[in-house]
């Protein structure tokens, strides 16, 4: 039964750590907060994460960054640096495995490993 509400509704736990995630967001100062809605904006837009545990784990990360920025008093261009596109990016660069891009370049170099094959095979 929990198997097909999942199927349904999704993973029960990743959408429970998506509101805690949220809830976390809504607790920062005001500037830190918006420079976290903005770069989740892009990460979402960007990203093209399709495992939901990934995309998680990457947004958890991020608050995180921020959250600890903020306890310190470190100001947001000190975290994200001149370019909030790079450091999106950055971030982003650990989580690769969970798009769905992923999938298409091991696809793509299985393909290529079977074409070398046969082209070798053929001589």
């Amino acid at each position: 039964m929990s198997a097909l509400i999942e199927k349904v509704v999704g993973d029960i736990g990743e959408k429970k750590r998506w509101q805690q995630y949220r809830a976390r967001v809504r607790e920062l100062p005001p500037g830190h907060r918006t420079a976290v809605e903005a770069l989740e904006r892009y990460l979402l837009r960007r990203g093209a994460i399709t495992e939901g545990g990934v995309l998680v784990d990457l947004h958890e990360e991020l608050v995180g960054t921020f959250e600890q920025a903020a306890s310190r008093g470190t100001p947001i261009g000190e975290v994200v640096g001149a370019d909030p596109v790079r450091f999106a990016e950055v971030l982003l660069g650990g989580y690769a495995a969970g798009e769905w891009i992923a999938g298409e370049r091991q696809r793509l170099v299985a393909a290529f490993a079977a074409a070398q094959a046969q082209d070798g095979a053929a001589s």
